[in-house]
Parts: C-alpha cells; structure tokens; sequence
C-alpha cells in the first residue's frame, strides 16, 4: 500500500481551511487556552441580560474558533494513525475541550435557575436574535439540569465515560486473534476482520459458513469478558439517566436530541410487520445460488453473474452529477465543486483511517475521507458521503451558528437520499437482467442491513436496558439467549442458522453508542421514500432543499415533515416499505 506522500495532491483533501500548518494549528490552540480563564468574567452575573449576551457570543466565539482547530488535528490523524505528531495533537486538544467544558459548565447551570417566564422574555427579545432555539432547549432541560457541582462532577466523570467502549475496541482490533478457515477443497485461509467481509462474499460456500462461525464464534470464547463489559455500559447508560431524572435510558437518549419514544416504538411495530419482506428477499437468493436451504451464512453470496466494472475518479463525480439532477443546478454544482476544492480524501494509504466519513464545522466547507477502490461500491460510498458534506454545506450557508449543526436522527436522510437516486439512475442505464439484478441485490441488501437488521439491534439494545431498569439480573446467557431469539425471528424459519449467531450482538461497536442504531433504519426509510418522489413528483425538491438547509431549526421530526416523511405516522413507514416490495417484485419477474 502507498505512503501518504506517494499519493497525488489532487486526490488528498485540502485542510488549510481549517488551519494552514501544524504550526498554525499549536497558536491558535494556545490561544483558545488562554481564553477560557476569560469565562471566569460572566460567571454569577448572567442576570444581567447585556453580560448574559456578551457571554455567549464570546462562548460562540470560542467553540468556532476550537472546532476549526480541533477537527483539523482530527483529520490529519485519519490519514495517518501512526503519525505521532497528529497523536500528540490530538491529545493536546482533549486536554483544552475538558478545560473548555469545565470552564462553561456554570452557564446553562445558571440558565436553568431563570424562571420559565425570564427565559420565555428571552426568546421573544430582538437582542437574542438566533438564541431562540437555545433557550427552548435551556428551558426543556430545565428539570433535568443539577447543581453548578453536581454539574461539574458529571463533566468530570464524563471522561470516563468512554471507557467500556474503549476496552471493546481495543480488545477487538488489538488483542482479538482468529484461527484460519477452511475452503471447500481444505485449503486454509489466513483470517480477519479486515478480510471478513471478502470472505462472507465468497462463491465457495463453506469458506463463508466457516467466516461466519469464526468471526462469531471467536467472540464466544471471550463470551464473560464482553458481556461484562456490556453490562457495565448498560448500567452507566441507566445511571446517568437516573441522575438527570429521567425515567429510562431510551428516554434520556431521545430527549436529547428531541426525537420520539413513539417513532421508536412504531419503527419496531412497522418493521416486525414487513419482516416477510426480508424473508421473499432471501428466498429469491436462495433459488439465484441453486441451494436447497438458504442459511445464514448466505446472506452475502454474489447471485449475479455481472462482472465488477471499474470507474475512474471523475466517472463516479459524473454519476453521481448525473443522478442528483432533480436537485437542482445548484446542488450538481456543488457536486463538482467539492472535486475542484479537493473536500474529499479519496484514495487508500498506509494506516489511513479504514472505511468513509464526512465531518463540517461552522466557517469551512465539509470535507469526505474514503478508500475508493473503483468498484460500483466506491461509487455509493462516495454518493453517500457527499450526501452529508452538501447537508452540512446547505444548513451551513442559511443557518446562523447557533442552528446550523443539524442532529444524528436527521444525518442518514441526505446520504441515503443520493444512494437512492445514483441506484434508480444505473438501473435506468441498464441494459441487461444481469446489471438490473446486481442492483436489486445491493438495494435489498442495504435494507437488510440498515433497516431489519438495526432495528433487531434496536430491540436487543431496549431489551439490555430494561431488563437493568427493572433490577432483573443481567447475564451472558440471557443477552445471548435474547439475541438468538431475535435472530430467529428476523431471518426467519426459512433460514438455516448457526449457533455461533448467538454471539454476534459481541462484536457490534455500536451498542456502546446506545439508541443510535435505529437512526439508520429511520434514515433509509425517509430516504427511499424522498427519493421516490424526487423523481416522480415536479417542485418537490424544494420542499427537499428546505429541509437541507434547516440545520437544528427546528426539532428533527418537524424538518423531516418539511420533506413529507412524518415517522410518527404509519403511512411513512409503509410507503416505503412499499417501494421495498416494487423493487423484490421486479426481481422475482426476472427469475
């Protein structure tokens, strides 16, 4: 693999907007520390509404400028994790976000002591202009905010509070060690869980049942370790919420971020009811691949003879300029312009970071990391991920600061909306059944993994915390027998399954990032549904383009509504899982 330096400039993004130098970079740090002893001014005289506004516009002020810089030394890290400098400059920003948010910590503390009406007065004042939505949030917090030093020690404690997803990612990609695996013909493969994937993708049909029992079942070894771990972080997550007086860990985490409790629920509800969706999905694989009894381990099987074709760099910006059309000149130009200005880091280097991203501030365009490695996949990632940079670019540009940075539950809508567009615009380019089938098979797959198979982690995730919340006793034994439960429902009776699966729910770092997994299922299921009507329906990419711009403006299950995708209504949700059938319907005609 090529060294960093051996990569052309014109495929490494340009960095200089966040911070020109490495050099730059440790003023400018030095210089925010030194501002924040600043803050120590404001501090027991936010009663007096000039130095109230005086303190967050410094407070703005600040957390800009610490943004810029801090997401630049995160960046130059990803293109090179052994680079000792960037590790250094990272940790370097650690210490001065712990010192800032420390330092900060009396603010909304001394906000939340307003009376409802002063901070009410305080949204209506013309002189707070763009702080409206900040203070409804102070005011909805207002129950669930504690003591200046109740505060100040749950921000210490917030350091540690990482800690068991630290100790699953470190025993994961540095400890865990896997045994070779077995072909049809006995020749052994040397494996991990780098090549995983390569392996589940596999013709040879005990090579992948053999990939699935090891990557599974090594965890199973370790099974009391994990799920200790697990456990722990589960009661942190319940602890916490207990302290901020709220009555579950699935409503502290929604509250948060204003979602619904009842958008969750009716996720699960709608998904359960549409699981026979995934079940005609397999059984078509089933009679693509010639087998008697589909099994688990042939979920990812290649059924379509079409040979992988290679695009180049600009033919996948062409596409996908092609296939974002009904967005507008303006957003196709967009699409380019993030190619010209070099926002993406495109290529693969030694110990750059694995897999894709797009990260923005406030006062920079976005920026996209990926491996592109040519194939059709690349092409999607990269859709995908220009998805969020022209979200962030768009709320970023008709927002001000205070309403810009849009939240979690609304981020996968934009990226899976440009997937579904690029997807509908090569099944219209295509010629063969062949062509037609591999994107049948990539949408299907995308719904199996972002929408049946996340809100099974969901449910497994919910299950975890209650049982906790309702003092029953926690176990690897009842975690497993939960999730064999779940996997057997999901796949179905139709599926053979192995009894390594039982282990599976081990090695998914996402549940130490509780209640974050759903926000892909909701994400893909407004996205299929904007998509569709972005091409069938004139003047609806304005209502679309609105909902781009909107940022955190309103709270995420209103904006979606700007897009006509209302998650508390069941008619989102089936309107769908209604194109998911269209789209299996078409497949099965071609059998």
């Amino acid at each position: 693999m090529k060294e960093r330096k051996q990569i052309e400039e014109r495929f490494k993004w340009n960095l200089t907007k966040f911070c020109k130098s490495d050099e730059e970079f440790y003023e400018r740090l030095n210089a925010v520390a030194k501002k924040i002893e600043q803050f120590k001014v404001f501090e027991g005289k936010l009663e007096d509404d000039k130095l109230l506004f005086q303190c967050l516009q410094f407070e703005i002020e600040v957390f800009e400028e610490f943004s810029l810089i801090a997401i630049y030394a995160g960046l130059r890290l990803c293109e090179d994790n052994a680079n000792q400098k960037a590790n250094e400059m990272n940790e370097k920003v650690s210490m001065v976000a712990s010192k800032l948010s420390t330092a900060t910590t009396f603010v909304e503390v001394e906000l939340s002591k307003f009376s409802t009406q002063k901070l009410m007065a305080l949204q209506k004042d013309g002189k707070f202009k763009n702080y409206e939505r900040y203070f409804e949030s102070i005011l909805r917090h207002k129950k669930h905010t504690l003591s200046k030093n109740e505060e100040l020690l749950l921000s210490k404690l917030g350091e540690f509070a990482g800690g068991f997803s630290e100790n699953f990612d470190k025993f994961s990609d540095v400890d865990l060690k896997f045994d070779a695996i077995s072909d049809s013909k006995g020749k052994l493969h040397e494996f991990n869980q780098s090549n995983y994937t390569l392996f589940a993708e596999s013709k040879d049909r005990t090579l992948r049942e053999n990939a699935f029992k090891q990557i599974n079942g090594k965890r199973g070894e370790f099974i009391n370790f994990l799920a200790s771990n697990y456990i722990n972080d589960v009661k942190e997550d319940c602890v916490f919420a207990k302290i901020r007086k709220h009555k579950s860990a699935l409503s502290h985490a929604i509250y948060n971020e204003e979602a619904s409790e009842e958008v969750y629920n009716m996720l699960i509800k709608k998904v359960r009811e549409n699981v026979g969706l995934q079940a005609r999905y397999f059984e078509i694989k089933r009679k693509m691949l010639g087998l008697d009894k589909f099994a688990i381990y042939d979920i990812f099987a290649p059924v379509s003879s079409q040979s992988s074709k290679k695009y180049s760099y600009e033919e996948a910006i062409q596409l996908i300029k092609e296939a974002v059309e009904p967005l507008g000149e303006e957003y196709v130009k967009l699409i380019q312009r993030a190619k010209d200005e070099r926002w993406i880091d495109l290529l693969p280097n030694k110990n750059k970071d694995s897999g894709a991203f797009s990260n923005s501030t406030y006062g920079a365009t976005p920026v996209v990391l990926m491996n592109f490695e040519g194939n059709l996949e690349s092409v999607f990632t990269l859709a995908h991920e220009l998805g969020h940079a022209m979200h962030s670019f768009l709320s970023n540009q008709a927002q001000p600061i205070q309403t810009a940075d849009y939240v979690i539950f609304v981020a996968e809508v934009a990226s899976t909306t440009n997937e579904m567009l690029l997807l509908q615009l090569l099944l219209k380019k295509a010629k063969t059944n062949a062509e037609k089938i591999r994107l049948y098979d990539y949408f299907l797959k995308e719904v199996r993994s972002c929408i049946f198979r996340q809100t099974m982690f969901a449910e497994f995730e919910q299950f975890a915390h209650e049982e906790y919340e309702k003092e029953n006793p926690l176990s690897a034994q009842l975690l497993c027998d939960k999730y064999e439960q779940l996997n057997n429902f999901y796949y179905g009776k139709k599926v053979k399954q192995i009894k390594e699966m039982r282990f599976e729910w081990a090695r998914i770092p996402h549940f130490y990032r509780s209640f974050y997994v759903y926000k892909y299922a909701t994400g893909l299921i407004c996205a299929i549904k904007i998509a569709g009507k972005l091409l069938e329906e004139e003047g609806f990419a304005k209502k679309y383009l609105a909902f781009l711009s909107s940022g955190c403006s309103q709270d995420p299950i209103s904006l979606l509504k700007i897009a006509d995708c209302d998650l508390t209504q069941e008619q989102t949700f089936d309107d769908a899982f209604a194109i998911c059938a269209d789209f299996i319907s078409k497949w099965e005609k071609l059998l």
